[in-house]
């Protein structure tokens, strides 16, 4: 069933959303005329990211959602499937980055990291992969990251492999779902000019690194939101298992 055949506006969900990237992301699905859920761990930021977008709540609403937990999924698309009748589109954005020298990374640090960027994307991809191939239709997008392509420390390790992970769940969750009318993408930004970029890397660092970028300036955050939005729509369903690369040159392939 395609999204309009039963009469509902196109319903996304986007994790990690009440700032940066995933704010964005959302942002940029709502000007596109979707209602959005946008979710995140810190409840009260979701909502007020929320309103910021749409003060009358019509379109767009807040949600605390801990994507380490799977049935916290299940209850989040519940309440999306009866407030506004379905949900057609999952973006997996929500991640944690701790800039930690390789060989210092605890073994708690490195369940942490892992189990919210990679067991998160897990998670949703299962939830929602399931819920979008019983209806014949969805498109997931999924956040991956240069580091998990070229072995990168500066977020560190523990992230660097969970996304590497992303990477290839996108793959397997993509040959799974595909026969049942949903589409599984990633995305895999470079360094983005966004606030947790410029707390977490020193300003002289950050110099440096943008000066190491063959286009020589950090990623556009509205770009990337503009790759989700893109991979989102409805016909882009001869796109699935891809993983569209932003990252200024770095990492050519």
């Amino acid at each position: 069933m395609s999204p309009h055949e039963d009469g509902n506006r196109r319903v996304a969900l986007v994790t990690g959303a009440a700032r940066g990237l995933g704010a964005c992301i959302a942002g940029r699905l709502y000007d596109r005329g979707y209602h959005v859920a946008l979710t995140d761990l810190d409840e009260e930021a979701a909502a007020k990211a929320a309103a910021d977008l749409d003060p009358d709540g019509g379109a767009a609403v807040g949600l605390g959602l801990d994507v380490r937990d799977k049935d916290a999924f299940a209850r989040v698309r519940d309440q999306l499937v009866e407030r506004w009748g379905a949900v057609h589109v999952l973006v997996n954005n929500a991640g944690q980055a701790k800039a930690e020298a390789l060989m210092e990374i605890s073994p708690d640090s490195f369940e942490q990291t892992v189990s919210t960027n990679l067991n998160g994307t897990f998670f949703g991809c299962q939830v929602f992969g399931a819920y979008f191939a019983e209806r014949g239709y969805g498109r997931i997008v999924n956040i991956a990251s240069l580091a998990g392509q070229n072995g990168g420390t500066a977020t560190g390790a523990h992230y660097a492999a969970a996304k590497g992970g992303v990477a290839t769940l996108t793959k397997v969750f993509a040959r799974e779902l595909g026969p049942h009318g949903v589409t599984v993408n990633a995305i895999s930004p470079g360094p983005q000019d966004l606030p947790v970029v410029r707390e977490m890397v020193p300003s002289d660092q950050l110099a440096a690194i943008e000066q190491a970028i063959p286009v020589r300036r950090l990623g556009r955050p509205r770009f990337i939101a503009d790759m989700a939005v893109l991979l989102a729509a409805e016909h882009a369903d001869a796109v699935t298992g891809a993983c569209w690369d932003a990252n200024g040159g770095l990492f050519m392939r």
